[in-house]
């Protein structure tokens, strides 16, 4: 059983008193209910005020918006639950995880290629300052994991790096920001993503490690932190075989189960041999990684049963409560199992002081606290991070600088997600990448693409032929001093690994253009885009497409700073000809 006494709790006895007597007041329907956190897509206050009357449920995430409506809901959540819930975000950058307007400071890799862990402590401070202002009380970070396969985009710009050291100092230093904020964080994804290539979201993941490599690595990233007191821990769909197989023996392989349903994982080396005393969290349960594991009247009741003190997010409340409440009736979830939960959550609840600040009415802090977002002082820490990692990984070729003054007739390609992936809007990237640089000197002839061509809806021969046809190449080298080549590529839950794609086959976009022009090529957001355009000899990691990033790798591109930010190996991708 838990001790509320001890790390990372640390409750006085009034404290316990408060846990205790809350949990003997409750019905067996709102300790049931205690066990989940909704993610709030209605934004109906009605509605809001139905599912928590009905279904008394613990924390709540929200979807984005900017920092006021968010504000507004998150006061509203509180108004409307009798006791006061977990309100969470997912701040691994900045404010930005946190709000629509809030300020981005660096991605993990960003902080990762810095060198600096100022930078990471920038960022969690930034984090906790602006998701507090807006109510929230519980992060979903850091990212924990370890980057050791290059392939794998989930966690890419997410993860510091591929060395435990390196991952653990910066996450370090990102929960030290964290804690100048009254905030919780939630370290994840236990029991650690990065060895292979696969998202959660679409299939189960596999950290396929013996146990002493495990523990030298993600144990002891994981052990170290929870020997410094985080709050709690995100279990992820991916399981750990060798421990499975060492603590459970004669284990069928079909019979492992990704962390979230695996009670050797969380309670026998989790709990019981690395001591972690606080509160467990699954990753969110419509992620295939767990819906696949067995059907879900089991999932929802098994994931409490193994260790799991909430569940991340309903699919039907009405379902799924149900599905909790007869795996609790029929033992699935014994009544130690829910107490031990209770206890967990109401403990983090108390060690957050929520019950005091309920009783000032003080559960949301005052509204000219959104002042904070995107103040001046946090957009100077992001021109800084920006300034620190930015990456020139090569230039075999020794382009570099490449002024206005030098190459002003510019080809511009962006290479981003299909139109659908904006939700069929104008490409705003590459409406500011133009900005940028004609603000700096440039002349830009923007490249039409396939989905720019068919926009109108009309599919035809001519418009094919066009976006395959090269042309005079002469004539093409004649009229442009320069290619610059901008990478906007990310996602996550459409396809295992993310890769470069062009809008049509044979298309000009493709680089038939390297040996032609002087070519640039830009990554903003993953780091492994080497692996597709290998030929690029002049390559550069900005970690970000917002504004301040783009500005800043044109400067150091224009010769007017220096590229700071440092790469490991997994940027050339195991390939020979990505290092020339």
């Amino acid at each position: 059983m838990v001790d509320l006494r001890k790390k990372p709790f640390y409750l006085s006895d009034e404290d316990i008193d408060w846990v205790e007597q809350t949990i003997s007041e409750m019905s067996l329907e709102e300790k049931i209910g205690q066990l989940f956190v909704i993610l709030d897509r209605k934004k109906d206050k009605k509605q809001i005020k139905e599912l928590f009357d009905r279904y008394h449920v613990g924390g709540c995430r929200y979807e984005h918006g900017d920092a006021e409506a968010i504000y507004e809901l998150n006061d509203y959540f509180q108004q409307v639950s009798k006791i006061p819930v977990l309100i969470a975000c997912n701040c691994n950058s900045g404010g930005d995880g946190a709000c629509s307007d809030g300020t981005h400071i660096a991605t993990a890799a960003a902080c990762g290629a810095s060198g600096d862990e100022k930078v990471s402590y920038d960022t969690g401070y930034v984090s906790g300052k602006e998701s507090t202002a807006i109510g929230c009380n519980w992060n979903f970070g850091p990212v924990c994991d370890i980057l050791y396969n290059w392939r794998n985009t989930i966690v890419n710009s997410r993860a510091y790096g591929n060395n435990p050291d390196q991952v653990l100092k910066h996450c370090k230093a990102y929960i030290e920001g964290m804690r100048k904020s009254p905030i919780a964080v939630c370290c994840k994804h236990f029991p650690g993503d990065g060895i292979e290539e696969l998202d959660q979201h679409l299939v189960m993941g596999i950290n396929t490690l013996e146990c002493d490599e495990w523990d030298r690595t993600y144990g002891k990233v994981y052990q170290e932190l929870i020997d410094a007191g985080i709050e709690s821990i995100m279990a992820g769909h991916i399981a750990l075989p060798a421990y499975s197989r060492k603590l459970r023996p004669g284990i069928k392989d079909q019979e492992i189960c990704p962390a979230t349903l695996a009670p050797e994982l969380l309670q026998d080396l989790l709990r019981g041999k690395m001591g972690f005393n606080g509160l467990i969290v699954s990753d969110a349960t419509h992620m295939v990684g767990m819906t696949s594991a067995m059907p879900r009247r089991l999932q929802v009741p098994m994931a409490i049963a193994a260790g799991c003190d909430m569940f991340l997010f309903f699919n039907d409340p009405e379902e799924d409560f149900q599905f909790m409440m007869d795996g609790y009736c029929s033992g699935i979830i014994t009544e130690e199992r829910l107490s031990d939960a209770l206890y967990r959550i109401l403990g983090l609840k108390a060690h957050l002081k929520l019950h005091e600040k309920q009783k000032k009415h003080a559960l949301i802090p005052p509204k000219d606290g959104l002042n904070l977002i995107g103040c001046r002082e946090h957009l100077e820490l992001k021109e800084r991070a920006a300034k620190e990692s930015i990456t020139l990984v090569k230039d075999t070729q020794n382009l570099l600088p490449m002024p206005p003054e030098k190459y002003k007739r510019v080809y511009m390609i962006v290479i981003s997600r299909p139109p659908l992936a904006r939700d069929n809007q104008p490409d705003y990237v590459r409406k500011m990448l133009r900005e940028e640089l004609e603000q700096m000197g440039y002349e830009v002839t923007v490249h039409q693409n396939y989905y720019d061509l068919t926009a109108d809806g009309v599919i035809t021969q001519d418009k094919k032929i066009s976006s395959m046809y090269i042309g005079k190449i002469e004539e093409f080298k004649k009229k442009y001093d320069a290619v610059f080549v901008f990478i906007n590529m990310n996602g996550f839950a459409q396809e295992n690994t993310v890769r470069l794609s062009y809008s049509m086959s044979h298309s000009l976009e493709i680089p038939w253009y390297v040996k032609e022009v002087p070519t640039v090529f830009v990554s903003l957001n993953l780091t492994n885009h080497l692996i597709d355009v290998p030929m690029a000899r002049t390559y550069i990691n900005a970690y970000s497409a917002n504004r301040c990033y783009v500005r800043k790798t044109l400067e150091k591109m224009a010769g007017k700073e220096k590229f700071l930010g440092q790469c490991d190996d997994n940027v050339f991708c195991d390939r020979m000809d990505t290092r020339w």
